[in-house]
């Protein structure tokens, strides 16, 4: 007996949202980080200068109203692999200023989902900090490990694992686990992460036995962003809560940032473009009611 319905077409497979790479650990809180103001005081003037489009050298002076004055010198090479228009291999960055102090990093891909990065420092003549990481990112997952300070003869190093998976197309989940190992002392800490993307929100938390912390962002409109910081330390019995925001007045070049936290500080920071000149000019004050504390800072970027 024929199918009065006539055959039956075949089903197409169902198939989800595509999840995505969930990115690095250290940027979970990135977005919530950007709306608040950047610490400034004192004069600083910044000089930036490209050479090719490979190489470019920065210029540094600050002339600082609490501590000493200083001059750093930055030089940055890109190679040709571009894998974003923020990523670029090979990468290497120095940094150095007029006491002598070196901040280097070079950053390379050694495979197409496997990224290398080493960074060293040095205080004047003495080297304090030398680091190796290693990256591996899939289509929806990130696991990192970094081998901090190694010391074979001391026996001590520092060796820390991170994870994150994509588990919805909104919803990511991991962990950090740092080990240490020194003479006479040895432990280890593990730190849970999750984040959530909306459309127009992002929410993350990590929890772990040295406390927590918690961010939300939200952007309102294309011209106001808000933030809100929440910080818990188990070992120093302390909670700290901030709350940031963000204003973007496109029509004047201007972008004004602010915050207000616990510690009964507030502060500012606005920044001016002058086209067509390339030169921004930014302007920050902030102020402690609790310490009494008040300091104000005025700073020039051209390039």
């Amino acid at each position: 007996m024929g199918n009065a319905l006539g055959p039956s077409a075949p089903r197409a497979p169902r198939r989800g949202e595509p999840l995505g790479s969930p990115g690095s650990f250290d940027e979970l809180h990135r977005q919530c980080k950007e709306v608040f103001p950047q610490q400034m005081e004192g004069v600083k003037l910044i000089v930036n200068k490209t050479l090719s489009s490979h190489f470019q050298v920065t210029h540094t002076v600050h002339m600082s109203t609490l501590g000493l004055s200083s001059y750093h010198f930055n030089a940055t090479f890109v190679g040709d692999r571009q894998l974003s228009p923020t990523e670029a291999f090979p990468t290497l960055v120095g940094d150095i200023d007029n006491n002598g102090s070196l901040n280097a990093q070079v950053l390379h891909l050694v495979a197409e989902r496997i990224r290398t990065k080493a960074v060293f420092q040095t205080h004047q003549a003495k080297f304090v900090t030398w680091q190796f990481d290693g990256e591996y990112r899939g289509d929806d997952c990130t696991a990192t490990l970094t081998l901090g300070n190694p010391d074979l003869l001391g026996e001590s190093v520092i060796l820390v694992a991170h994870f994150l998976q994509s588990v919805t197309s909104r919803l990511v989940l991991g962990g950090e686990m740092v080990y240490h190992r020194r003479p006479g002392e040895e432990g280890a800490i593990l730190t849970l992460a999750g984040k959530y993307t909306a459309q127009k929100w992002v929410a993350t938390l990590n929890v772990g036995y040295g406390g927590a912390h918690a961010s939300y962002y939200h952007r309102a409109n294309e011209q106001v962003q808000v933030g809100v910081e929440l910080e818990a330390n188990t070992r120093l019995q302390d909670t700290t809560f901030a709350f940031g925001y963000q204003l973007n007045l496109p029509q004047a070049n201007m972008v004004f940032r602010g915050l207000l936290d616990s510690n009964w500080s507030v502060g500012g920071v606005l920044e001016k473009k002058l086209p067509p000149l390339p030169v921004t000019l930014a302007l920050g004050a902030f102020l402690n009611h609790w310490k009494n504390r008040f300091h104000c800072g005025f700073s020039i970027i051209v390039g």
